[in-house]
């Protein structure tokens, strides 16, 4: 854990089975360490009359770009280190990782399906909560936009009403009367949830 202007962080470690999860936590800690342009678009040579300003720029570049790949060295377990020790850049390492977890388009298409199905099959548990069962439809969700699908909030207020354990039955009426659910947010409904559970 390293002290980053008085609040305490950790690295997210890429071990395997949580890309889609790292992959996002990343992109957020190399905005943060201004180094997300250099991962994504390289740096651009310069031939070596360029003028000075070229030069200087370049320098910088090949600099965020140490940065870069540094953190994705200190971010990947020893397996995925394998992966990517020999790229020279972060942009090539950054690739990599994306090409063995991400896959191909195919794949990607089989696992939102297998999402999907999952998704469509979710049903509220009477043992559960329903911050626990939020979290479950969140995580889903979130799986599947990674993959490309993007859903309507609509939609996922109206899966959440139709799959509550039945002794929510009553508060779902109560919501199905007395909101608009074209314009009803997620995060309200957990609330309301909560506050009646």
């Amino acid at each position: 854990m390293a002290t980053n202007n008085g609040f305490t962080m950790s690295l997210p470690v890429l071990v395997g089975n949580n890309y889609d999860r790292w992959q996002v936590q990343m992109k957020v800690l190399f905005g943060y360490q201004e180094v997300l342009e250099v991962v994504q678009n390289g740096v651009q040579t310069v031939e070596d009359d360029a003028p000075e300003v070229q030069q200087s720029t370049f320098r910088e570049g090949k600099r965020k770009d140490c940065k870069a790949l540094f953190i994705i060295h200190q971010c990947v377990d020893e397996s995925n280190f394998e992966k990517i020790s020999s790229a020279r850049t972060s942009k090539k390492a950054w690739e990599n990782l994306e090409k063995c977890y991400a896959g191909a388009g195919k794949v990607k298409k089989v696992k939102l399906e297998t999402l999907r199905r999952e998704y469509e099959l979710l049903q509220m548990k009477d043992c559960e909560t329903i911050s626990d069962y939020f979290t479950k439809i969140r995580s889903l969700t979130n799986q599947m936009k990674s993959c490309g699908d993007e859903m309507k909030e609509q939609l996922l207020v109206e899966k959440v009403l139709r799959t509550l354990v039945p002794k929510f039955d009553h508060v779902v009426v109560a919501i199905e009367e007395s909101k608009d659910l074209d314009q009803f947010k997620i995060d309200e409904l957990q609330s309301y949830l909560e506050a009646h559970e």
